[in-house]
């Protein structure tokens, strides 16, 4: 059952208790309250996986898509029915979808993810090759964009209705509304194709070997394009928030004890103003996953959007629910992780319930 965390006015549903603001020296104390939050979420997490890895299997079963032809390509329409009860048997896209995803869930519990017919390797060496590009592409963009956010944010609150506030407002409004692909093919044709300064896709030459130097050459333009597309809704949310907060009481006290300035924004202004933040970062995972998925396709990055294509059109369902129960756990464990860190950081608020 959804319950709320209430953070200075806004609100959140999450599967988790209550976190209200409570009165000074009452409630646990922050770090304990975090780690009750990240236990209770785990123990919700933990079988609201397993169901979604059982829809997974249901749903795919419904596509009208026959794995076969994925499989055997231009073989397909002369392969005879012996043929194709044989090469179903061996694929084992014969079973029922509940059948596939007990076979599918007891490899896990052992530790074996399965065979990737799409990729033809285990479904463990396809992640070990391709997650750590996808990994350092979000976790690389997530970051920058979180700091420039902060940064540019907490400076447009605090000159609210200067020439600097106008522009970044302007700016973080028009790009919200561009989705990634289109600043991923600006990018590609004004700095790769027009200006010649970067390539175009990949993350290495053609027939080279993958280096740290060519794959950071190489992930500019990607992690650029992932960067911009997150920066807009992160910066207009933490303006609002330093906004809010220079109108509280508490900064007019502040003031009025002569704190200005950087001393304001960083032992007044920021702890509260980051919240809202933090809260934006867990509710907007999804996106980010999404908005990697079309940005390594557009640069051709060697992450995992191009074999989630694949195994969904191909019906693999071990690769499939892999690939689908992971992102699933980064967008619960973000959420859960941001809302611990409200926790920890805003004395204020505490677990109830």
């Amino acid at each position: 059952m959804g319950a709320v965390v209430e953070r200075g006015g806004m609100d959140t549903l999450t599967p988790t208790a209550v976190i209200e603001h409570a009165p000074a020296g009452r409630g646990a104390r922050p770090l304990r309250a975090a780690g009750r939050l990240l236990a209770v979420r785990t123990a919700i997490a933990v079988p609201l996986t397993v169901a979604l890895s059982a829809a997974i299997f249901a749903v795919a079963s419904l596509s009208p898509f026959d794995p076969l032809a994925a499989y055997l390509g231009s073989n397909y329409q002369f392969a005879t029915p012996a043929q194709r009860d044989a090469m179903r048997a061996a694929y084992g896209t014969d079973q029922s979808w509940y059948a596939a995803w007990w076979q599918w869930l007891g490899g896990l519990a052992r530790g074996d993810l399965g065979w990737s017919s799409t990729q033809s390797q285990p479904v463990s060496t396809v992640l070990a090759e391709r997650l750590p590009f996808t990994l350092a592409l979000s976790g690389a963009a997530l970051l920058t964009a979180t700091v420039l956010a902060i940064v540019l944010g907490c400076l447009a609150g605090m000159r609210r209705g200067g020439v600097l506030d106008r522009a970044l407002t302007g700016l973080s409004v028009a790009f919200a509304a561009v989705p990634p692909f289109v600043v991923s093919l600006a990018l590609v044709v004004v700095v790769a194709v027009g200006l010649r300064w970067l390539p175009a896709s990949g993350a290495a030459a053609p027939g080279a070997d993958y280096t740290v130097a060519g794959v950071l050459r190489y992930g500019i333009l990607p992690w650029l394009a992932l960067t911009v597309s997150m920066i807009p809704w992160l910066l207009l949310t933490t303006r609002a928030a330093v906004v809010a907060s220079i109108d509280s009481d508490a900064v007019r006290g502040a003031r009025a004890r002569g704190v200005h300035g950087w001393a304001l924004l960083r032992g007044h202004i920021a702890p509260v103003s980051v919240l809202p933040t933090l809260a934006l970062l867990g509710t907007r995972l999804p996106e980010l996953i999404a908005g990697a998925a079309i940005v390594e396709t557009v640069f051709g990055w060697p992450g995992m959007a191009a074999v989630l294509v694949d195994s969904a059109a191909a019906l693999d369902f071990p690769l499939l629910a892999a690939l689908t129960v992971a992102a699933a756990a980064a967008v619960l464990a973000g959420s859960a992780l941001s809302d611990a860190a409200a926790v920890a950081i805003d004395p204020r608020i505490r677990m109830a319930g």
